[in-house]
Order: structure tokens, then C-alpha cells, then sequence
């Protein structure tokens, strides 16, 4: 059974590994996060820490059964009772339910913990998969956008 834990300092040797492992694979279908991302990551982790610490942010790894790290899920820019929800899954655990059953618990998080009363989110026209995830975990669709220059949606779900 996969867990979500909130990111930590002692992650950093595996999110980099994971971020580098499904590099290509996350770049089919969002922006690539570029070479500075993974030369200055340590960096990075620091900084994601330190908005976590602030409360402007709430970021969480999927960890496996044994042990390893299978995405990410995040929360970011927690303001006015919501936040944007974001998520990676390893190009090697996906197709499997595993983002469905992070972007739940996460809303459940969000609900609980953190005292939020809606999410956001967004998927590209062409990114059926994650356009999926969201549906299935609740959120509707309620406009459209564009995601680094390609047509998407826009999702909320409410919380309470």
C-alpha cells in the first residue's frame, strides 16, 4: 500500500533521482523544468522546505511499499481558504491509480490538516490522463486556459 508523507530534508536523494528518472517522461506532457532545476536542486529542496515551513505551501511525496519514492503531490500558494494542486507519477507506477488515489488523499489533507475549502487545478487538452485523475478524484471543470502555450482546462473541487 503506497503512502503519502509530507516532503522532508532527507527526500532530497530520491526526488532528485526520481525527477532525473522520469525526466523525458514528464516533459511529454508539461514543461520540462529545465537544467539550472536539477544543477541547483539541493537548493531547490531547501527552499520547498522552508514555503512548506511558512504555511504558503504543503508538498508530499508517494512513497511505495518498499520504500521507494513513486511521485510527488503538492499543494501550492494556500491562500483564501484554496490551493493549486499539482502532481507526478512515475512514468513506471502510472496507469495504475496511484495519482487518483494521491490527488484523495491529498484532498482529504487539504480538508483535515490544512483547513482548506477548495482546489484548483489545471490539465492540458492533450493530457488525457491527468484530465482523468482529476475527474476521478472529484474535481469539475469550469473553464479553459492555456498550460505553456497549449490549450487546457481548469478543474476546482470543494472541500466542504
Amino acid at each position: 500500500m503506497p503512502e503519502l508523507q509530507p516532503l522532508r530534508s532527507d527526500h532530497a536523494p530520491a526526488l532528485l533521482a526520481f525527477e532525473l528518472e522520469n525526466r523525458a517522461y514528464f516533459a511529454a506532457s508539461i514543461p520540462d523544468r529545465g537544467d539550472d532545476y536539477f544543477a541547483r536542486f539541493e537548493e531547490r529542496h531547501r527552499a520547498l522546505l522552508a514555503e512548506q515551513q511558512a504555511g504558503s505551501c504543503r508538498f508530499h511525496v508517494v512513497v511505495g511499499a518498499s520504500g521507494e519514492l513513486l511521485g510527488r503531490i503538492n499543494l501550492v500558494d494556500l491562500a483564501d481558504g484554496g490551493a493549486d494542486l499539482g502532481y507526478r507519477i512515475a512514468e513506471r507506477a502510472a496507469g495504475r491509480g496511484l495519482a487518483t488515489w494521491a490527488a484523495r488523499e491529498v484532498c482529504g489533507l487539504a480538508a483535515d490538516a490544512y483547513g482548506l475549502a477548495f482546489l484548483r487545478a489545471a490539465a492540458r487538452l492533450d493530457n488525457e490522463a491527468s484530465r482523468t485523475v482529476l475527474a476521478r478524484a472529484g474535481f469539475t471543470v469550469t473553464g479553459e486556459t492555456r498550460l505553456s502555450g497549449h490549450p487546457a482546462l481548469t478543474f476546482v473541487r470543494q472541500l466542504t
